[in-house]
């Protein structure tokens, strides 16, 4: 800083003195303010970083540690009373007609007179079930295959029943329960091979329940061929995809879903290279439900852009950066997904006066966002420099939900298209906890197996089919494939 005495002694110096320390001392102030304005811009950057969780970002519930935030859910009240609602058919346990095993309990004398009563038959016979789950060891069962010489010389020999190979084997009910335990309940190797000696009291090598593994995924390649061809021919499909780790190397896991079908995809590459190689998107002629990954707009199909994450950017604005347009269009969006819902208990479409007050609506709060960020002065006379000006975030996603409007509203003008890309987000969930569990694939073909077994079973749940009952008719030879004609 300048003292007085330092100032004076400039300005007797002449006006070229003036002028030169003027200078610098301009030069010197823009260098500041530079630097200040970058120094700002990264405080944002980390405060942005730091405020970001489950509930205003794609951030999964697992990174927000021990510090959860609020739950502030934009659902409304319902009038529904908690629990079973009518017409749920319930899992009550219930009487069956037929028990397997009956216990009868007699009267043998009076507890007043203690007359003998063994010999008189019952008033009435008070029944009661336990159902129990049935005790180890397992039933094993032998095959005996005759051998007979015929007169004329020739040795005959009786045939096994198909599937039984070797002189000790386990059977198709403990192969279905060493998958479904594994594959679907996500147990370790190590404990899966435990639980079925505590369970059933067979002993299974890790290496054997693999190769078990390895067996069923191969006897599904027909029908998961099957699973991929009802998604193809859905009108609605969900996409979506999750970090994965294969042999210590991140790839990517890809799901593609209907409500009746699941089919789960490991590859190295996240976009447009693994999406041409599964071949799903390529092919696909209905609407894919997605999130805004460039990747899948690249394709001819129809578009649906998944409102849960533009929801939670939205929060994040609105939050964080105090983007008054924002709540605006989160009360806009969630009114028109509260019309739909409504209206399609009786109909199939919202009629067209009430679509275009809502498409009014839509685009007033946009009108209120682009006044509430406008373009850099230097940017909206034209005079840009090289290269794409960077935008904030507001701005960015303003010009999505304006660009991308069809897409945005397209629950609003067809009631099969969801609101939100939850179904295939759901599908996700239990293979980020077999990660959560193993860790990681130990191989590549571990991983397909894995999405092959996977992709048959939730197919089944999608289909009120157990997954044990699934996995028994694998065995069986005839496992379940979801009707092509359905959605």
């Amino acid at each position: 800083m300048l003292s007085r005495e330092d100032a004076l002694a400039i300005y007797r110096a002449g006006p070229e003195t003036v002028v030169r320390t003027l200078c610098e001392l301009s030069r010197q102030v823009d260098i500041l303010q530079a630097e200040v304005k970058r120094l700002r811009q990264r405080i944002q950057t980390l405060e942005d970083q730091r405020a970001k969780n489950s509930r205003n970002s794609s951030k999964p519930p697992s990174s927000d540690g021990f510090h959860k935030p609020s739950p502030r859910s934009l659902r409304e009240k319902s009038e529904r009373k908690p629990g079973g609602q009518p017409g749920h058919p319930g899992d009550t346990l219930r009487m069956t007609a037929h028990p397997d095993r009956i216990e009868a309990h007699r009267v043998l004398e009076c507890e007043r007179c203690h007359r003998a009563l063994a010999n008189r038959p019952p008033e009435e016979v008070e029944r009661r079930q336990v159902y129990e789950a049935p005790s180890k060891p397992l039933v094993v069962i032998e095959h005996q295959a005759e051998r007979k010489r015929c007169p004329c010389g020739h040795l005959n020999k009786a045939a096994f029943p198909p599937g039984v190979n070797a002189p000790a084997q386990y059977g198709p009910g403990v192969k279905a329960r060493a998958v479904y335990l594994s594959q679907y309940q996500l147990l370790p190797y190590e404990r899966t091979c435990e639980a079925l000696g505590d369970l059933f009291g067979c002993g299974m090598s890790e290496g054997g329940l693999g190769n078990l593994i390895a067996d069923c995924s191969d006897r599904l390649e027909g029908t998961v061929r099957e699973i991929r061809q009802h998604i193809l021919r859905a009108p609605v499909a969900h996409f979506d995809e999750t970090g994965a780790r294969v042999e210590q190397r991140r790839q990517w896991l890809h799901v593609a879903s209907t409500g009746r079908a699941t089919y789960y995809e490991v590859h190295p590459r996240r976009g447009t290279e693994a999406l041409d190689h599964i071949g799903l998107l390529p092919q696909f002629r209905g609407r894919a439900i997605h999130d805004f990954l460039s990747a899948y707009l690249k394709y001819e199909c129809a578009h649906g852009l998944c409102n849960a994450h533009h929801l939670r950017q939205l929060i994040f604005l609105h939050e964080q950066h105090g983007q008054a347009w924002a709540q605006r269009m989160i009360a806009c969006l969630l009114q028109i997904k509260r019309a739909v819902d409504q209206a399609r208990e009786t109909s199939d479409r919202l009629p067209e006066p009430v679509q275009r007050d809502f498409e009014a609506r839509y685009q007033q709060v946009l009108e209120a966002g682009y006044a509430e960020n406008p373009l850099p002065a230097s940017e909206a006379l034209g005079a840009r420099k090289r290269g794409r000006p960077k935008k904030t975030p507001s701005r960015n996603l303003l010009e999505r939900l304006d660009e991308r409007r069809k897409e945005v509203l397209a629950f609003l003008y067809d009631f099969r298209v969801p609101f939100d890309n939850n179904l295939a987000e759901r599908d996700l969930r239990m293979m980020k906890l077999q990660q959560k569990v193993s860790g990681l694939f130990r191989s590549p073909e571990g991983a397909h197996a894995f999405c092959r077994i996977r992709s048959y079973l939730s197919t089944a749940r999608k289909n009120a089919l157990d997954g044990l009952e699934a996995l028994d008719r694998v065995w069986a030879g005839h496992p379940f494939v979801p009707a092509l004609n359905t959605s």
